[in-house]
């Protein structure tokens, strides 16, 4: 234990070296795929929709009926929660290293097979396009938690800054996404260019176009691919080798290797007593043991809440924005505009959304973090959140009028300015520094499960409740309403849909439940992650333990 306190010391109390910088890309690598993989997705729907739905004898092109898009959008964040509770358990038991090098090789692998299909027919392409997201989700969730749980900046310095850095990656694979789209189509369109749907509505979607999609979601084997080696090439992260592995000489001589730093040698047998005291400590300290639920059961369950409904506005805010932007007009009609036309439009929007508000938030973090601290952020992000939706929801009208678009998309970047800078980032961060180091992964896949559940709801739930609740404007393949039994009956019933309106209203009650459960989360500013879990407390206790049962204790040591 003498000598785990001294690799655990140094480690906290190191200068900031070009290792760390080199952490924070190899790590943020991770996120950038992440990111790239699940938001690439809403770029090419439209496009799906246009190819594999199209009714010759229809006004409108083609779109994916509602069932088809929630499951396209949503089958990978499944995946994904399975993936965060799976792998944030055994990155506890094998390491955050392996687990990650196995988690980017599914990733590659499932990136360039969801580009792939059997056969041509609307059904075999979804089934398969499904399929492969379901797995590439199941990989992407086994990032998270071990990514969390490498940290390696010096904890009392900008350890909070450095973890903010990693996770904002995130802001640069949307962002790379909505480029590579718009590559893609606009070299598309302008070698093989067609009329606009109302004009020629079997020619605006030109066979090639079938090409386009593929690339854009293949792309995402690229960064994975070139992540896994350089990971490879990083040791294991001290604070699992020392406290979980219980191999503090590894430990030592991974971190004098990267860190350039030298580790005293401790004597034997006030380490070995205090293992002993440790061991049976960890014994009686388990996930579902009492004693876990007087410490950290309320950071859980704040931890869990938190992200839950982050998630839901978040992904529900993301994964629909073009749905969103062309109720408010500001991207043209559908039949105006050919199928790689309407891919470029789309791209274009949320690739300018990315820019001025996704990254700005990210680094707003990355900056302010250890200055500010974690609850502040989280607390004041949920805040603005709901103030900037609300401002929206309630004058939506004023907004859906010709000429005010203009206005609601500086109000929407808004909301994804505050999301990073606030509790999008910050639920992430905190959960990584709040719990013990042999529960972290596990504590942390949990948390970001939890919000995995939310995205999923945002990106099933948000897709109906926005549909309009005029039954003439609902997406074509909607279901008929409530207690329509008979298939020769189109009278919907009900109201198919609460409309935007209102589905923005419910995505501002969410943050106001995460502006709530913040108070659960405690501040981890300044604080070393022993510090934090309790882990301090537990060592002097064992120590004191040791002292008083070894009469011989002083001169031993």
């Amino acid at each position: 234990m003498a000598r785990e306190r001294k690799v655990l010391d140094a480690l906290d109390t190191a200068k900031t070296q070009w290792y760390h910088f080199t952490a924070v890309v190899v790590a943020g690598m991770g996120f950038f795929t992440d990111a790239y993989d699940l938001f690439s997705i809403s770029l090419v729907t439209k496009l799906l929709g246009r190819i594999y739905y199209f009714d010759r004898d229809s006004k409108r092109p083609g779109t994916l009926p509602p069932s088809v898009s929630a499951a396209v959008n949503g089958v990978a964040f499944c995946g994904t929660l399975a993936g965060q509770l799976f792998f944030g358990w055994l990155g506890d038991k094998m390491g955050r290293k392996k687990v990650y090098g196995m988690t980017l090789m599914l990733m590659v692998i499932c990136c360039l097979a969801s580009g792939l299909s059997f056969g041509s027919s609307a059904k075999g392409v979804m089934a398969t396009l499904c399929f492969f997201r379901f797995w590439l989700g199941f990989g992407i969730g086994g990032g998270p938690p071990p990514l969390a749980s490498l940290r390696r900046a010096p904890q009392r310095r900008p350890g909070g800054g450095f973890t903010a850095a990693v996770f904002a990656m995130q802001g640069f694979g949307n962002l790379t996404g909505g480029i590579v789209a718009l590559v893609v189509s606009a070299a598309f369109k302008a070698r093989f260019d067609a009329p606009a749907y109302r004009d020629d509505p079997a020619g605006s979607t030109v066979p090639e176009a079938d090409y386009a999609w593929r690339i854009v979601l293949m792309f995402g084997a690229i960064p994975a691919l070139l992540t896994y080696y350089w990971r490879m090439k990083m040791p294991e992260t001290a604070r699992y080798t020392a406290l979980v592995a219980r191999n503090d000489k590894q430990a030592a001589a991974d971190m004098a290797r990267v860190l350039n730093v030298e580790f005293v040698d401790e004597q034997e047998k006030a380490a070995v007593a205090e293992e002993e005291a440790r061991r049976r400590d960890r014994e009686q300290y388990g996930l579902f043991s009492r004693e876990f639920g007087r410490r950290h059961g309320h950071h859980l369950l704040g931890t869990t809440v938190c992200w839950f409904v982050l998630d839901v506005a978040y992904y529900s805010q993301n994964l629909f924005q073009k749905d969103i932007y062309t109720a408010v007009q500001w991207l043209p009609k559908a039949d105006t505009m050919n199928a790689l036309e309407e891919m470029f439009k789309i791209s274009r929007a949320q690739t300018l959304v990315a820019l001025c508000g996704t990254i700005p938030g990210y680094w707003f973090t990355v900056f302010f973090i250890d200055v500010v601290g974690r609850f502040a952020i989280q607390l004041g992000g949920f805040i603005l959140m709901t103030a900037f939706i609300l401002g929206l929801a309630v004058p939506y009208h004023h907004w859906t009028t010709p000429g005010n678009h203009v206005g609601f998309v500086v109000m929407y970047a808004f909301t994804f300015f505050f999301a990073n800078f606030g509790p999008n980032s910050t639920t992430f961060i905190v959960p990584a520094e709040i719990f013990p180091a042999r529960l972290r992964s596990t504590c942390h896949g949990i948390s970001s499960a939890a919000g995995k559940m939310g995205a999923i709801v945002g990106a099933f739930g948000f897709l109906y409740a926005a549909q309009s609740t005029d039954p003439s404007k609902t997406d074509a393949g909607y279901p008929p309403g409530i207690g329509n039994t008979d298939p020769n009956n189109t009278d919907p019933g009900y109201p198919p849909g609460i409309g935007v309106r209102n589905s923005l209203f419910l995505l501002a009650g969410c943050n106001v439940v995460g502006f709530f459960f913040t108070f659960l989360v405690p501040e981890s500013k300044g604080k070393s992650l022993e510090e934090l879990s309790g882990e301090n407390d537990m060592a002097a206790a064992a120590a004191n333990s040791y002292r008083q049962t070894v009469p011989d204790s002083g001169q031993a040591e």
